[in-house]
């Protein structure tokens, strides 16, 4: 299994389950910070039409590409039935924000074989790495 860090690195598109128009909530502030330094963010979020001017979608089944990465902003009793939609889609790896842990989550990530990261910051991570996307 590959680090945080590398999994981050790796990535290109990324989809952020539960992302926020609220500037006040992490769930806004983590993606921005992303977007900024390159990668491609993918709103899922079945309350909102758009995030940082990108359309939203409200499931993980509703995207019309692949992505590399599911970030995940949703309460843990919520992560295992985003992790199954992950695997459904054949995304390659998930990521589980600060706060949020899930054993069962994990376990079924695992089970169909792909990265699994929990209770981390992706922003933290991208800092702390000196990680961007940006040419």
């Amino acid at each position: 299994m590959r680090s945080a860090q590398q999994i981050l690195a790796d990535a290109k598109v990324i989809a952020v389950v539960g992302a926020s128009r609220d500037p006040y909530k992490p769930s806004h502030t983590v993606p921005l910070q992303i977007l900024r330094h390159g990668w491609r963010i993918r709103p899922v979020n079945p309350f909102v039409d758009e995030v940082f001017g990108i359309p939203a979608v409200p499931t993980l089944a509703d995207l019309d590409e692949p992505v590399d990465l599911v970030n995940i902003f949703r309460p843990a009793r919520d992560a295992v039935d985003v992790v199954r939609q992950a695997v459904a889609i054949k995304a390659p790896a998930v990521w589980l924000q600060s706060g949020i842990v899930s054993a069962e989550a994990r376990r079924l990530a695992e089970a169909a074989g792909i990265d699994y990261v929990e209770d981390r910051c992706l922003a933290v991570e991208r800092a702390v790495g000196r990680l961007t996307r940006l040419s």
